[in-house]
């Protein structure tokens, strides 16, 4: 017979398969203090209709989110959704924080921010980048609320989660924008490279190029520099060189043919291009590469 896998466990929290153990809507907790009962390691399990924020504030933790496992090295906020498989492995020097919502607390929020909290209804790590400071004043205050009995407790604990939830959803949306921005940014990088393959002898100007691409010449120049490290001119002499090359190498054509292939003016500019750009003159490197080639 076919060996069956074990259930995956369903608990409320891990290790407890009683009751919520709270009258709250919420709970929170350092993660020290339930995972140095395991060892540091949070098996995989998932919960029924609980909500899972992972503060990694300091220290190391490999998650594991539906048979997927990364690393957060940097402080970060992971993001479980209910019956998501998740279990976590920490470092022995790991600080941080787990704040577990109930499903009648996330229908509250989603109901005065008049939609639904996208953030949560998927797994997802937001590092803190600059809010690390701000990250741990919030969870730092959370805490304190949730383990005292002040008055107003409620009302402070909504408030900082609220605030918490907007953080999030903020970071995912600035994630986003940026992840598409750097597609388009690459896609039009692209583009302008296949037209320098198909112009570069034109000797087009930077101004042309952005045309066609439907940008300013300044911005094709920012996109070059950030992805190529290199201008716009710069990638279309590199390509004139480089075609040089090759024929001054792997062809027999004179000097002025070279320079009549490639579109130059005259030879004599095709020579100061060359030199301003290798060094050599056209001959020099020619001879050069006829040596290396014997």
């Amino acid at each position: 017979m076919k060996a069956t896998q074990p259930p995956v466990p369903v608990f409320k929290l891990y290790g407890e398969s009683q009751a919520w153990p709270t009258p709250d809507l919420l709970h929170c907790e350092s993660i020290p203090k339930r995972s140095s009962l395991y060892h540091w390691e949070i098996k995989p399990h998932r919960h029924a209709d609980l909500f899972q924020l992972l503060y990694v504030q300091h220290g190391q933790a490999t998650v594991e989110v539906e048979g997927r496992r990364s690393r957060i090295v940097e402080p970060s906020i992971q993001v479980t959704p209910p019956l998501c498989v998740h279990g976590f492995q920490f470092s022995e020097d790991i600080e941080g924080y787990v704040l577990t919502l109930g499903a009648p607390l996330v229908a509250q929020l989603e109901a005065r921010l008049g939609a639904p909290l996208a953030v949560l209804a998927s797994a997802g790590c937001y590092a803190l980048g600059e809010d690390h400071a701000f990250i741990n004043t919030l969870f730092e205050a959370l805490l304190k609320e949730y383990e005292g009995s002040a008055v107003s407790r409620d009302l402070v604990l909504g408030s900082l989660v609220n605030v918490l939830m907007v953080w999030i959803s903020r970071t995912r949306q600035q994630n986003k924008t940026a992840s598409g921005r750097d597609e388009r940014n690459r896609q039009s990088l692209g583009g302008f490279i296949k037209l320098v393959e198909q112009h570069y002898r034109e000797h087009l100007t930077v101004e042309t190029f952005a045309h066609r691409l439907g940008m300013s010449a300044v911005h094709l120049n920012n996109l070059c520099r950030q992805l190529a490290g290199q201008t716009a001119l710069q990638i279309i002499h590199q390509r004139l060189l480089l075609e040089a090359r090759r024929n001054l190498v792997y062809t027999n054509m004179t000097v002025a043919q070279v320079s009549d292939n490639l579109g130059f003016a005259d030879p004599a500019y095709f020579s100061r291009f060359f030199r301003r750009l290798t060094g050599q003159s056209p001959n020099g490197f020619r001879r050069g590469g006829e040596k290396e080639a014997q």
